[in-house]
């Protein structure tokens, strides 16, 4: 966490030395995430939330570069994807937590005042994996890729006070799975709906 949290300090400070103005705040709101791929037909949507910091720096009069960073509450719910052999699980719903700090470096053009669409790509860091089902909890966290790479798109709208929101929606480009022998390839999908505040404007 910490060497994220340097690598988002870092980014911010090279983007300010080209930036004409710059703003920051916080966002938070609803993510609606899935997993895709292969035997994926089955799955089911994880509710969960996002919730981080925001810094917009200004670029040219209708360009910005916005970088983020981001608690995302990921994964998905299914009968029996992520059932492993050794983990001898009870029939039922299982549902995947998988929990990240992700990285969004997002490019904002103002199609006018306020109304923005953003396009960028986003690096995730694994926090946690849980796979839970009837009670039991299993810490999946070594059988899940640790980074993950993704694309995200959106449109947004920031008020003149900096109350701003944004729907988006990530793309993962990346195979989640990381356990030897098992020859699906999935990725995560990941729905979100924003609201949030710049501090300074």
């Amino acid at each position: 966490m910490k060497k994220v949290t340097i690598l988002f300090l870092l980014l911010c400070v090279g983007i300010t030395a080209n930036a004409q103005n710059f703003s920051f705040g916080f966002k938070g709101g609803y993510n609606l995430a899935g997993i895709q791929g292969d035997n994926s037909n089955g799955f089911k949507m994880r509710h969960g939330i996002h919730l981080g910091a925001v810094a917009e720096f200004e670029l040219a009069s209708n360009f910005s570069i916005q970088p983020e960073l981001m608690y995302s509450q990921q994964g998905a719910n299914n009968n029996a994807i992520f059932i492993f052999s050794e983990f001898p699980l009870l029939e039922g719903e299982l549902e995947a937590r998988y929990n990240f700090i992700n990285l969004p470096i997002m490019a904002k053009y103002y199609i006018v005042k306020g109304l923005s669409i953003e396009l960028g790509p986003q690096i995730g860091f694994l926090l946690s994996a849980e796979q839970r089902e009837e009670g039991q909890i299993i810490d999946v966290k070594d059988r899940i890729k640790s980074i993950d790479f993704g694309v995200n798109f959106g449109i947004a709208y920031k008020f003149s006070n900096g109350l701003n929101f944004g729907v988006r929606y990530n793309a993962g480009l990346s195979n989640i799975n990381d356990v030897s022998g098992f020859t699906d390839k999935n990725r995560y999908g990941v729905a979100q709906l924003s609201i949030g505040y710049f501090l300074r404007k």
